[in-house]
């Protein structure tokens, strides 16, 4: 999992955390990149294309599967 402001720092702009919300919300395959790991930087789920019930499944089934630590590494 990442926060908005991890993203941002990630990508140079450390201050960009809001921008790097509502791009993640305009994203048109957010089935394919896995926007739904991204939560607030207080660990609070928030808004998902499909729910946060979704979003909160999604991120258990991956922690079950562990598939959080491969992604962290690669």
């Amino acid at each position: 999992l990442a926060t908005y402001g991890d993203v941002a720092a990630a990508v140079g702009a450390p201050r960009a955390a809001r921008a790097v919300g509502a791009a993640i919300g305009r994203n048109p395959v957010s089935w394919l990149v896995p926007c739904h790991r991204v939560i607030l930087a207080n660990g609070y789920l928030h808004n998902y294309e499909w729910g946060l019930a979704r979003k909160a499944a999604l991120i258990g089934w991956e922690a079950a599967r562990g598939e959080e630590r491969r992604s962290a590494a690669a």
